[in-house]
């Protein structure tokens, strides 16, 4: 008898899907808020459904297959924190809704100034911000196209959005695309864009793949989105930008460190919108939804013998 433990804040509509897939299949499953999950509690499952602490993970060699609830999956893959055997799945496909309009949200806020307009309702001032732009007709550079960041490329560009997209590798270029190249062309990018969004994962060659010198070959006044990792902008090289007028401004729904600290100049800056890792999470009923039949359909899998979906490549990292 398999024994999987579940960690996502399901449902108990949820609960009847995966009992009904666990009892079907000659498993039990126990659920546990993961904020009250204990070493005992994961060294006692065969399987895990939910983003632990990698600490919990590390040191369960009976372990044979973890379902993240997050897309990102760089922590996991790390030596030592499951057995080589252990197959590692994650929740790509759930976020793109949730996220993508989290970034069209703070694109909207950065280039409309609703920041610093914010600010200016808050100190009873009544003034005027200065130009703007549109997206309507802006240069929009999307760094990542999985699901969030092709979700996000589809609205602005139905918005009137001229798209370039970066990836890792060459393919069938999207129709939300006007343009599609691989990420090393990036250089050659930055300085078209009016807008430039991030959806990248925590891998070594994307740490601070925005840094100093990519950030002044971005267009004077642009606007730059993050949402995959924080370290993925050098910090100190983004306030500069930011000061000098380098940038227009930033929307952060990430940051280096997180969280960032109380003290952090950060906060202060009229032209930066920060969000604290909020856009995905589980606000959003739907992200759950999909969360849980991906992992019922991994479920399944796992207890028949059939073929696992968003399966990580614990080399690659993701």
């Amino acid at each position: 008898m398999q024994k999987i433990l579940v960690t996502i804040p399901v449902k108990d509509r949820h609960k009847a899907l995966l009992n009904e897939t666990a009892a079907g299949l000659s498993a039990t499953v126990t659920y546990k808020g993961a904020a009250f999950v204990t070493a005992e509690d994961v060294k006692a499952a065969d399987a895990v459904i939910g983003a632990l602490p990698t600490e919990l993970l590390a040191g369960c060699p009976q372990l044979k297959w973890v379902q993240l609830s997050s897309a990102g999956a760089a922590e996991y893959t790390k030596p030592g924190v499951l057995p080589d055997t252990c197959v590692l799945t994650n929740a790509a496909g759930a976020y793109g809704t949730a996220v993508s309009e989290h970034m069209l949200a703070l694109t909207f806020a950065l280039i409309r100034r609703f920041g610093q307009y914010g600010r200016n309702q808050v100190a009873h001032e009544w003034k005027h911000m200065g130009k703007i732009i549109s997206v309507e007709d802006a240069v929009v550079l999307i760094l990542g196209l999985g699901d969030i960041g092709g979700s996000y490329a589809r609205k602005v560009k139905a918005l009137g959005a001229y798209t370039i997209g970066l990836k890792r590798s060459a393919g069938e270029k999207p129709a939300y695309l006007d343009e599609q190249y691989t990420i090393d062309r990036l250089d050659e990018m930055l300085p078209r864009a009016d807008i430039v969004a991030m959806v990248l994962p925590g891998l070594p060659d994307t740490t601070h793949i925005m840094n100093e010198a990519r950030l002044r070959l971005m267009k004077k006044g642009a606007y730059l989105i993050n949402v995959g990792r924080g370290n993925a902008i050098d910090p100190d090289a983004l306030k500069s930008a930011l000061i000098s007028g380098q940038l227009g401004g930033a929307g952060l729904d990430v940051t280096e460190p997180e969280p960032l600290p109380a003290d952090d100049p950060l906060w202060d800056f009229g032209n930066v919108i920060i969000t604290p890792h909020a856009a995905g999470w589980f606000y959003l009923e739907k992200t759950l939804d999909n969360i849980v039949a991906i992992a019922n359909e991994n479920l399944r899998a796992y207890l028949s013998g059939g073929t696992f979906i968003h399966v990580v490549d614990k080399k690659m990292g993701y």
